[in-house]
């Protein structure tokens, strides 16, 4: 062998020790950085995207207009009436009270969202286990507060008349998930 050859092919193995060592290392941080790890940063990442598409809201199953003969229903409805939300009627003949969605409750209704979930902690997880799902499972306990809460949730006599919203907006609070581990990452199983 020449010594240009042995050059030549010192050369090639150091350029492909360095393509190796270069390859190595872009998969050992796109590994630890996955979607699919789980951990604290893709668990709160995954629950504040489901939630700012699923905020939480004072009614379900409710359409407009709603009429409801029951005192205790009345009188939650009836805050909503007075932050100019809601219209009331009542109806004598069948002694009920009949809502309609007043012009400022039409961005809000029929569900009146309050706001959406961010997450401030993940207080607990359980290993990562095949759920009903055929994935991966795992459930989380988390911490959080509420974002983008509007005006009229934030009034003293809607907090009294619906005390989950109050607590919410105030303290924030605490709930239970469970997530799917996918290929395209973590996910709630619907």
């Amino acid at each position: 062998m020449t010594s240009t050859s042995l050059c030549s092919s010192s050369a090639a193995r150091s350029v492909r020790l360095a393509a190796v060592t270069l390859t190595a290392a872009l998969l050992a941080a796109t590994g630890c950085n996955s979607k699919a790890k789980p951990s604290e940063a893709n668990f709160t990442q995954t629950i504040n995207n489901y939630y700012t598409e699923h905020p939480d809201c004072l009614l379900s199953n409710v359409r407009f207009p709603y009429a409801t003969s029951d005192p205790a229903e009345t009188k939650r409805l009836n805050t909503l009436v007075k932050s100019l939300l809601l219209e009331s009627s009542y109806e004598t003949a069948v002694k009920t009270t009949r809502y309609t969605v007043a012009r400022a409750g039409e961005r809000y209704a029929p569900r009146f969202c309050y706001g959406h979930r961010t997450v401030s902690a993940i207080d607990s997880s359980t290993p990562p286990a095949k759920g009903s799902t055929g994935f991966p499972e795992t459930h989380i306990k988390y911490s959080y507060k509420l974002q983008d809460v509007p005006v009229w949730a934030k009034s003293p006599d809607i907090q009294a008349a619906f005390p989950a919203l109050g607590k919410a907006v105030t303290d924030g609070g605490s709930g239970e998930i469970t997530l799917a581990q996918t290929l395209a990452g973590w996910q709630v199983p619907e």
